[in-house]
């Protein structure tokens, strides 16, 4: 799939990132309902609760992994998820362009999934790579921000 994005968008990295991360939200803004239907689990009573459900649940429901809960922030707004695995990129060698080392974020997929699973439970965040096993760091971490809650919201001329 991703080859195939980078083939279709000429090696825009930027825009294979954007793309990978649109279809991750679409994907995740459906995956939450089968999430809550399997796992059983009830809401989270905070950001904190929330960070260990998608480790601890939400991760080894669908993919077989726990990624450990770090690095949180003073006001708890924000954490990182640290992998010691990442199936997405099991046999995987970046493009050798002298780019996309420094451009393309393999699994940018999980950002998406995570936004729009995240923002179907009225959670609003941003989530971005730090570093990446595949462009040469120590380790894959994954930084999600709390931006706010959200009110439930009727869409616009819904009565």
């Amino acid at each position: 799939m991703v080859a195939q994005l980078c083939s279709d968008f000429s090696n825009r990295y930027d825009e294979v990132n954007k793309q990978l991360d649109k279809m991750g939200y679409n994907i995740g803004m459906r995956l939450i309902e089968d999430f809550f239907a399997k796992s059983g689990a009830q809401r989270c009573s905070n950001f904190k609760e929330t960070a260990e459900t998608i480790s601890k649940i939400g991760f080894k429901m669908f993919l077989n992994i726990t990624p450990a809960v770090a690095n949180w922030s003073a006001d708890s707004k924000s954490f990182s998820l640290i992998f010691d695995e990442n199936p997405l990129a099991d046999f995987v060698e970046l493009p050798n362009d002298g780019r996309a080392q420094d451009e393309l974020w393999f699994s940018n997929i999980f950002c998406g999934i995570l936004r729009g699973a995240l923002e179907m439970v009225q959670m609003q965040v941003e989530v971005h790579y730090i570093s990446d096993v595949l462009r040469g760091n120590d380790t894959t971490e994954l930084r999600v921000t709390l931006l706010r809650y959200m009110e439930d919201e009727m869409p616009p001329d819904d009565e």
